[in-house]
Formats: C-alpha cells, structure tokens, sequence
C-alpha cells in the first residue's frame, strides 16, 4: 500500500512533450526508439534520478515526472530541463526534437496517428475500439498534471472543494493549443474544447469536467465511480479498465494513492514555465484550504453546473474570459465584473510572498503578456501559412532546450 501523506507535503507533477521531425517538423511516433536508447532495451518506465520518462497513449509522446514524490517544487524546473537536454542529445542522430506546447499545430490525427503498441497496450486498444482515439482530443495533446496528497477524508473534503474552485481559472493561465491543422480554432484552449467532448459517447466518464460537490471517499464511489462502472460494463467485457483510469474529470481523485491529480494544464514551451504555473497553482489552494478567502462550507456550495459554466468561458477566451458570477468573484474578495486575467492578477498578488521568488517573472509575463497561446497568436496574426507556423513553433522548440520563455 503506498504511504499516506498530509496535504502540501508533498507533490508529483508529470509533463508531457511530442517528438517531432527536425526536418519536417511532423510528428514523429518514435517514443520506442528514444527509450531503447536510453535504457539500452525497451522499457515502458525509466528512472533517471530525480525525474522517470515513461510512454503515452499514443506513439509520439512522452511523459517526463517526478520519481516518486517531491517535497519541494523549487528545483524541479532545472531537473526536468536536464533530463530534456538529455533526451535532445540522444534525439539528434534521428533528426527528432521535443516540442513543448498542447498541441502541434499542422497534424492531422487521422493520418499521423499511431498507438503505443508495446506495454499496457491492451487498455489502449481497447479505449481506441470503444472511442476512435484518432482524433486531437486523443492523440494531439500534451498536458501538465499535479498530484496533490490527503491523508484522510477530512483533508480530502478541504482539497476537493479548493481544487474545485480554481479550475475556471486555469486555462486562462495557462491555455497553448490556438491553432489545430493549420487552421486558427477560435479557442484559445482547443485542447480542453476536445477534452470535455471527446468521450460523449459515455458521458459518465468525463462528466461536465468539474467534479461534482462530493467530499467524501464514499460519496465520491456513489456519485463518480459507480456510474462509470455501470456505463463501462457494456464495452469492458474483460474488466481490464480501473475506474481511476476511466474518470477523466479535469481533477480525478486517486484513492489507490490518496492524491487528487489536476488534469486542466496545458503544457508550456519550458519546464520553466511549467513548474511556475504548478506552483501558483500550488499556493493559491493553500490559501483557499486555509480559509484565507471564504469559508469550507462556502467552498462546498459550489455547484459543478456553475463552475462549468465558468470554465466554458475560459477555455475559449482564455485570460480575456469576463467572469461576470458576482459570486464567484466574490469568494476571492473581488466586487463587480472582471476578467479572468484581473482574478488571476489579485490571487498572484495575494499569495506571491509565499512563492519562491525564482517563479515571479515568468507568473509576470504569463499575466502581463497573456497566457501562451495569446502570445503564439501575436506572433502568428493572421498568417496562418505552414511556413509561418512551422517558423513560430520553431521558436518553441528554442524555448524548450534554452529554457526560457516565449515572447513576441
């Protein structure tokens, strides 16, 4: 049984990156290839040190996390970007690079999609049968997750409502996925737009992305899980899907390992920039866990219904989303109307003096110069040629290895 912790003792965060060709700039399904290099045989996980890379659901991705987990965040944005430089060195001689950001901006997921077909891959066969996963709500996207820790319900009520809460908002910090096949979306946040639809089919498992107001480890089996299991019977003959697998809620609790994991994050073009976002994020719930804005009970009143409509606004607009729940900005200490950008600006400046200084600049840009995906579609403007794609994502991929920001 996996040791217990206490909330905020420690963390896990796990990045996700797509290789692509350095030549072509397409994607390239070769995460095998770049694993065998490193372990010298074909392993599903490799541990290196502080950070393990292990595979994905489709053929070009990888997931670099956290070893187990970490009791600081302040480091971690050099350990993860010592692993990429890295995985760049053993890229090279097959002209493949890693690429930060949501989603590529020019596949085409019918036809560049290949499944992982070695470990595991018995689940994602049979997730491929039930929901076609050649499409970018599948194989085109790269997200960020937090694994938070309780120890039991009590702390787990005081998470999940805080969790909650803040999920809104999370796009317009950190949405990177404005353009699918070359075409601008008109969602600033085109991953999550694919997220919260791609499994209608049974609705059951996603749900409206905000968990509903359960807060304890039996509601939560009664209200999220046992619907799942029932939804699932008819396509899982064999019972090989867990139901911690199935739940695809923008936060899922993990009761296998007592830790809710965050799953709203759109990856950034460095580690830099992923780690700063975590620990906002990171700080802001323990504000609101520490009743420092509004009370548990307040917290609790929250309907998944409202949030969602919260949150509708935001993967579309991203930080210029116009918050106008009077309520819901009223849980932070705001009056009036505001965008999700000025909400963001007030929790930065109420929590910053808990934040390691090392993460002020890049919260600043991200709120100053707009999240990535506003910076992305500046640089972009209208020419939406595959040239001047492929030349902007190029930047990216500058950002990822010199670890630094994008900025127009």
């Amino acid at each position: 049984m996996a040791k217990k912790y206490h909330l905020f003792e420690v963390y896990g965060i796990e990045l996700e990156y797509m290789l692509v060709d350095t030549n072509t700039f397409k994607i390239a399904p070769k995460v095998d290839e770049l694993l065998k290099l490193k372990a010298g045989e074909l392993t599903a996980d490799i541990e290196n040190g502080d950070i393990a890379w292990s595979n994905e659901l489709v053929a070009h991705v990888i997931e670099l996390k956290t070893n187990g987990p970490t009791t600081s965040t302040d480091d971690l944005a050099e350990k993860f970007h010592n692993n990429i430089l890295e995985i760049d060195a053993l890229l090279k001689p097959l002209n493949l690079q890693l690429l930060g950001s949501a989603a590529h901006p020019l596949m085409n997921p019918t036809t560049d999609t290949q499944l992982w077909k070695h470990s595991y891959s018995e689940v994602y066969t049979l997730y491929n049968t039930i929901f076609d996963c050649k499409g970018h709500g599948w194989s085109n996207v790269q997200s960020t997750h937090i694994n938070l820790p309780f120890y039991d319900d009590k702390e787990f009520e005081k998470l999940h409502a805080a969790i909650r809460l803040i999920l809104p908002l999370i796009p317009a910090l950190c949405a990177s996925s404005p353009i699918l096949e070359g075409e601008i979306t008109g969602f600033k946040d085109t991953r999550l737009e694919f997220y919260r639809t791609n499994q209608k089919k049974i609705p059951e498992l996603t749900g409206l992305v905000i968990p509903e107001a359960v807060f304890t480890k039996a509601a939560y089996h009664s209200t999220i899980f046992k619907p799942i299991k029932n939804a699932i019977k008819p396509y899982d003959k064999e019972k090989i899907l867990d139901k911690h697998f199935l739940n695809s809620r923008g936060a899922i609790a993990r009761f296998d390992r007592n830790a809710i994991e965050i799953r709203l994050i759109d990856i950034q073009e460095c580690p830099k920039a992923d780690i700063a976002i975590c620990a906002f994020i990171v700080e802001i719930l323990k504000a609101l866990v520490n009743n420092e804005f509004c009370t548990l009970e307040i917290q609790k009143s929250w309907s998944h219904q409202d949030l969602y409509k919260i949150l509708i606004n935001t993967i579309k607009h991203a930080e210029a989303s116009k918050i106008e729940n009077l309520d819901y900005l009223k849980l932070f200490g705001l009056k009036g109307t505001a965008s999700a950008n000025e909400v963001l600006k007030h929790l930065y400046k109420s929590v910053k003096s808990k934040l390691h200084e090392s993460h002020y600049q890049t919260i600043e840009i991200i709120l100053e110069e707009g999240t990535l995906a506003t910076r992305l579609m500046k640089t972009i403007v209208s020419n939406t040629s595959e040239t001047n794609i492929i030349n902007v994502y190029g930047q990216l991929k500058n950002c990822l290895i010199n670890n630094k920001l994008f900025q127009p």
